[in-house]
Order: C-alpha cells, then structure tokens, then sequence
C-alpha cells in the first residue's frame, strides 16, 4: 500500500495480557518485510493523542492497530486521529474503515456471530457447553476505503482493489 516505507508504528494496549506476543508478531512480521517496527503502548484514552504525535515525530509511515478490545472500543477516535495526523492506518475489522478508516483486514465479525448461535443453539439443545469444540473463524475479510486513500493521496493496485471484500467509495 505504501511504497518504501521504512518503519511502521503498531497500537499495542500493554494491559492485555497478549501483548508482549502480540508486539513480538509484529516486530517479526516487520523484519519478514524489513521494515523496522515501533511497538507504541497505549493504555487508556489520554494516551490516545500523545501516541500518534509520537509516531509522526518518529517518522513511522504507516500505523497498524492491533485486535485489543480497548482499542477496538476507541474505533472512533482512532479513525479521527489517523486522519488529523495524516497518517494510513490498518485496522483489526472493517468497521473501522466503515467509520472512515483507511484499511482493515481480520476475522469476519459476521462469520463469528454465526458460530456464536450455532454454539447457543446447541447449548439449548441440552450439549454441555464444555463439550463444545472450541472454534475460531477462518473467514478473513479485507476492506478499503477509497475516500480516505484518496485524501492521503494514496491508490490501491485494481489487483487488491479486487480481491478486497468491501471497498467503499
């Protein structure tokens, strides 16, 4: 999505428990790519403004938002910050982009609420629910928003354009 960029900042609450495994993947992911990754901890909703100015005084092109519930809960502000800083952000879900964020790819949150009542269902049914088979979604979605591409001056390749689940104009 952006050519030559040279390092990208990833949003990491360092309260959930996962983060230190979640900041490990993406610095791995960063090396796979060798682009350097700055791992910016964000814990409540004060640290929000002073994380994205960090980020821009660092020079990251590029901002990726973890899947952490309290982020996912700030959805809007994050949108509002990537765009007052300019800055292209990926997202853990399309409701971001549906907001007006740039790009999500992740798990189908349709896909997951389906699974989610065929689990109930069977619980109704009489199934223990520790017998219940423990599921994850294999559905990954993509989505873009052309609008903000456009006001960061950037373009997708018609090739992703077209694989992408949902590109809004």
């Amino acid at each position: 999505m952006i050519p030559n960029v040279g390092t990208i900042a990833a949003l990491v609450n360092p309260n959930n428990p996962n983060s230190k495994g979640i900041a490990q993947a993406f610095q791995e992911s960063g090396r796979a790519m060798q682009v350097d990754v700055d791992v910016v901890s964000v814990a409540n909703e004060p640290d929000l403004e002073p994380a994205f100015a960090r980020i821009v005084n660092k020079r990251a092109g590029a901002v990726v938002v973890s899947g952490d519930a309290f982020l996912i809960a700030q959805r809007h502000r994050l949108v509002a910050l990537a765009a007052q800083f300019g800055l292209p952000t990926s997202y853990p879900d399309r409701e971001f982009v549906v907001d007006g964020g740039l790009v999500s790819y992740g798990p189908s949150q349709t896909e997951g609420y389906r699974q989610a009542g065929i689990l109930v269902g069977r619980i109704v049914k009489g199934d223990k629910p520790a017998d219940l088979p423990v599921q994850q979604s294999t559905k990954v979605e993509l989505a873009i928003n052309l609008k903000t591409a456009r006001a960061l001056g950037l373009t997708f390749p018609i090739t992703l354009l077209g694989r992408a689940d949902e590109v809004i104009e």
